[in-house]
């Protein structure tokens, strides 16, 4: 797990690959908002079936609100390992240092079991 203030617990492997898929399955066939900005704004309306963070941010601070607001906005979340993968999942030619699934398309049962998942890590 990142030495990160906002890292709240670890995320397996196996969970982490299906939350790039799922971000993957939403780009192509369902919706996404990049970056902090919009995630937050998705987050505080209620809008987002699942926020996605990067856990190499620098600094820190620019994510550290979002698990507190995800808990209190009861929006499920995960942890990727890598802001550079997060932006080529959600296909752009950047790094982002998150991403919300606000229609998860096609990937809408993964999303479920995903959302299922994290709430047991927790």
């Amino acid at each position: 797990m990142a030495d990160k203030v906002y890292v709240n617990f670890e995320v397996p492997d196996d969970i982490v690959d299906k939350t790039f898929e799922a971000v993957e399955i939403a780009r192509d066939t369902g919706s996404l908002r990049i970056g902090t900005n919009e995630v937050t704004k998705y987050v505080e309306r209620g809008e987002a079936e699942l926020a996605v963070l990067a856990e190499d941010v620098t600094p820190p601070e620019i994510l550290a609100h979002m698990p507190l607001l995800c808990e209190e906005k009861d929006v499920s979340y995960s942890y990727v390992p890598s802001q550079n993968e997060l932006g080529a999942a959600a296909g752009i030619d950047a790094s982002s240092a998150s991403v919300a699934i606000t229609d998860p398309g096609d990937g809408e049962q993964m999303v479920e079991d995903l959302k299922s998942k994290l709430e047991d890590l927790k």
